[in-house]
C-alpha cells in the first residue's frame, strides 16, 4: 500500500531525465533553493494544461521566493518537450516513465485509474513543508505552494 509522504518527512531523492536528455536530481537543489515538485497525470490533458499554465503564469513569483518548480509525470521526454514548447513552460518537466518516483512519494491513482495530482513544497534541507492533493482543483496547487513559500521566507 502506498502511503503519501507527510509534512516533516525527508523528500526522497530522484534522478530523472528532462526533455533534452539531461538529468535532474532533487539533491541538486539542496542547500540552494526550495523546490515545488508537482506530480500530474498527463501532458496535453485539460486539467494538466491548466495546472502547468498556472505554474507558468506564476513562475516569476516562485523565482522571487527563491524556489524552483518541477513537474513530473510518466510521459516521455518527447511528449514533455512538445508540451513545454506549446505552452511556453519556463520550468522543467521530468519523465518518471516507470512510476518509481511517484511511488516513492506515495502518489496514488485517483479512482484506481488516473495518475494522482499532488504537489509538494520541499525546503532547502530536503524536508517536506507542504503536501496538497487535488485531482479536480488543478490550479489550486499554485496558490497552495506560493502561500507556503511565503511563510518560509
Amino acid at each position: 500500500m502506498l502511503i503519501l509522504l507527510a509534512i516533516g518527512d525527508i523528500a526522497p531523492n530522484f534522478h530523472l531525465p528532462t526533455s533534452d536528455g539531461s538529468y535532474i536530481a532533487l539533491q541538486d537543489f539542496l542547500g540552494k533553493k526550495n523546490v515545488v515538485v508537482y506530480f500530474y497525470p498527463k501532458d496535453f490533458t485539460r486539467g494538466c494544461t491548466a495546472e502547468a499554465c498556472s505554474f507558468r503564469d506564476s513562475y516569476e513569483a516562485f523565482k522571487d521566493l527563491g524556489a524552483e518548480v518541477i513537474g513530473i509525470s510518466s510521459d516521455s521526454r518527447n511528449s514533455h518537450r512538445d508540451f513545454a514548447q506549446q505552452h511556453h513552460l519556463p520550468f522543467v518537466l521530468l519523465s518518471d516513465v516507470d512510476g518509481s518516483v511517484r511511488k516513492a512519494y506515495g502518489v496514488k491513482k485517483t479512482l484506481g485509474l488516473f495518475a494522482g495530482r499532488v504537489s509538494f513544497v520541499i525546503d532547502k534541507k530536503g524536508v517536506i513543508r507542504h503536501v496538497f492533493s487535488s485531482q479536480t482543483r488543478a490550479t489550486a496547487h499554485v496558490e497552495e505552494a506560493l502561500s507556503i513559500l511565503k511563510s518560509l521566507s
